[in-house]
Parts: structure tokens; C-alpha cells; sequence
């Protein structure tokens, strides 16, 4: 069993906010892949089953994730190996995408909360570029807005990508994913 948590607000005032990235992954993948719209509440997330992988959206706000990842690893047995995060990263830009088989938050207090719960940070990360250059709002702020119709055009892309790293996570692993995905674009 392996799991792909994405990150996210939930509520319809986040939906297609620049810090639910991750969420948007996750549902991109079920679309493309025909996974069923019914997902399960379980342990504080929604839950979508596609076989032998977990596509998970925890339902708490961003910055309290880790305890729904903690939990949700713990009733399914998942190794540390075979967990993906997905997220939005301030520190790349839109239209990026890199994969990670370890490290810090950086500022990222969702992705503290998941390593903090967990207590490591050798968990995997699908990190979606948001930076846009040149923007005004602080980063807080930033990370709540919506995208605008031509940074959509540009995050799509990303976004068709991410889904092809998590079937390949899935069929293959994080070294996969990096030796594909990490390379200049």
C-alpha cells in the first residue's frame, strides 16, 4: 500500500487557491484515472481507494495536516518509503515541479505540521512551483488567492505532470520519480 497525501484547505473559499495545489493533484489523478468520486472520511481526511494506493485529502486546515498524515499512516501500515506529500512551494516558480526524497519545511507550516507528527523529515515530496515574479501580496496572502486565468495555463501542465509522478510512484517508487521528473526541463 502506498499513499499520496495532498495538501489543501478545505472549503469551497479555497478551492482553487494557490495553497491547495496539492488537493488539486490529487483530484486531477482521480479524474484522469477514473478513480471513484466517493471518497471515505477517514481519520480527519477524504479518502479515495484506487487499489493499492490511497489518494488522500486531509480535511483539517493546512497548517494542522500532520496529525490526519500520522494517523492514516498508522491504520494502514504505510512505510515512510511509500508516502508522496504534495504541496505548493513558494520557493519555485509556476510552471515547476520537484521532487524531494527528504528535507526541512522551509516555510511551509503544513509541511512542518506532516514532519512534526511523523518525527522525520525522510518523507517524500511532490512540490508544485506557485512563485510568480514579481507579485505583491505577502506570502500569506499570496498563498490564499486564486490563480488567474493565464497562471492556470501555465499551472495545468504542472499539474498533468504531477500525475504522472504519482502512477509512477505508484508503480515504481521515489527513485523513479526523481530520475524522471527531476531533470531540467
Amino acid at each position: 500500500m502506498k499513499a499520496v497525501f495532498g495538501l489543501g484547505n478545505p472549503g469551497l473559499n479555497y478551492a482553487l487557491t494557490r495553497h491547495n495545489v496539492g488537493f488539486q493533484a490529487i483530484d486531477l489523478y482521480r479524474r484522469l484515472n477514473r478513480v471513484s468520486a466517493k471518497g471515505r472520511i477517514e481519520d480527519g481526511g477524504l479518502v479515495y481507494r484506487d487499489g493499492d494506493l490511497l489518494l488522500v485529502k486531509p480535511l483539517s486546515y493546512m497548517n494542522e495536516s500532520g496529525p490526519v498524515v500520522k494517523a492514516i499512516r498508522e491504520r494502514y501500515g504505510i512505510p515512510l518509503h511509500d508516502i508522496l506529500i504534495a504541496h505548493d512551494d513558494l520557493d519555485l516558480p509556476l510552471g515547476r515541479m520537484k521532487v524531494r526524497p527528504a528535507g526541512g519545511p522551509g516555510s511551509h507550516k503544513g509541511v512542518r505540521s506532516v514532519l512534526e507528527a511523523l518525527g522525520t523529515e525522510d518523507v517524500g515530496r511532490l512540490k508544485i512551483g506557485i512563485e510568480v515574479e514579481g507579485r505583491s501580496a505577502p506570502g500569506v496572502r499570496f498563498v490564499l488567492e486564486r490563480f488567474t486565468p493565464e497562471e492556470w495555463e501555465r499551472l495545468l501542465p504542472v499539474l498533468e505532470r504531477a500525475v504522472e509522478a504519482i502512477g509512477l510512484f505508484r508503480e515504481e517508487g521515489l527513485e523513479a520519480v526523481m530520475t524522471r521528473f527531476n531533470r531540467p526541463e
